[in-house]
């Protein structure tokens, strides 16, 4: 992939950028499904091939196609993706050079070098005022939202919050649809800093949110976490009721989910019920076993799925 992504845009001698729709970068946007990076990368290769070579555009769409790469663990190819954007940023607007610094570090935070990281969502930040586009605010609350995921843990909510706030202030709608988001990643601070009840009230606000923007995935997403924040606080009850309406509603759009299942088995097990606990658990580890992300960062996870699921000491 990061082969062709090469060749086409060092193809032809580098190309100045005709006037684009001011769209752009939202239209580029909504080929986007992030739980699909193999099919999204299909629409943006295809995508890249409207444009010339060295375009604004062509080299704004290569900035995704890394980030397609880069959420299969296709590090490499994500650099290699990146490193044939680099010597052309200078001739395209600042916009192009924001979502290169986005896009490489998520590359460099994913794959584990968060202080890298940090330098490049730092930069994306200060380019702010320099981005004379429309939807910079958007590009803005990214990187500060990319600071309160790989600062620690200490800083996180620290830059989430500027991003709320960010969010919060901002005309753009696009920019304000971050709010949700936001609201999430500071719940799992507080969750991972050991105060479930303050998160369960921040997941709390950002399920209207996501109802209002009625992105149906987000939406379970948004229930799920609630729940999860129910099971953490011991309202077993109300956890329970939110996931098996879950399970409904995911079987029947044919489009299971294993941490739903995976929730169902913990709350069996927080209730001392491992053989209630078992169908659930067994479903969940068929559903999650090759996540790739699971494998590389929480291999006692799946470790754990699997034992309750089956009794097998190790996993497959």
């Amino acid at each position: 992939m990061a082969a062709t992504v090469l060749a086409l845009l060092l193809k032809v001698s580098i190309a100045m950028s005709q006037p684009l729709s001011i769209d752009f970068s939202e239209r580029l946007d909504k080929l986007w499904e992030f739980s699909k990076p193999a099919e999204s990368a299909i629409r943006f290769s295809e995508e890249l091939a409207k444009h010339p070579a060295g375009s604004r555009e062509a080299l704004e769409t290569a900035t995704q196609i890394a980030r397609t790469q880069s959420l299969q663990r296709q590090f490499k190819e994500a650099d290699a993706t990146l490193d044939g954007v680099a010597p052309l940023l200078d001739k395209v607007p600042v916009r192009v050079r924001v979502r290169y610094l986005l896009e490489r570090g998520r590359t460099r935070n994913s794959g584990g070098d968060k202080a890298a990281s940090v330098l490049l969502f730092t930069e994306a930040v200060t380019l702010w005022n320099s981005d004379t586009l429309p939807g910079a605010d958007y590009y803005r609350v990214d990187a500060l939202h990319m600071l309160g995921i790989a600062t620690p843990p200490a800083e996180q909510i620290v830059w989430t919050r500027k991003a709320l706030a960010a969010a919060g202030a901002s005309p753009d709608p696009r920019a304000r649809g971050w709010r949700a988001s936001l609201l999430n990643n500071i719940g799992w601070s507080y969750f991972d800093a050991g105060d479930p009840a303050t998160a369960l009230t921040f997941w709390q606000k950002a399920l209207p949110l996501r109802q209002a923007a009625g992105d149906s995935e987000a939406i379970r997403v948004a229930k799920w976490t609630i729940a999860r924040g129910y099971r953490a606080t011991g309202k077993l009850d109300d956890a329970e009721r939110i996931q098996k309406a879950l399970v409904v509603e995911m079987e029947k759009a044919k489009e299971p989910d294993g941490y739903v299942y995976e929730e169902l088995a913990e709350i069996a097990v927080a209730r001392g019920n491992k053989t209630l606990a078992a169908p659930w658990a067994a479903k969940a580890y068929e559903l999650l076993k090759d996540d790739g992300y699971l494998k590389a960062n929480e291999a006692a996870r799946l470790q754990r799925l699997a034992e309750l699921g089956t009794g097998m000491v190790k996993a497959k």
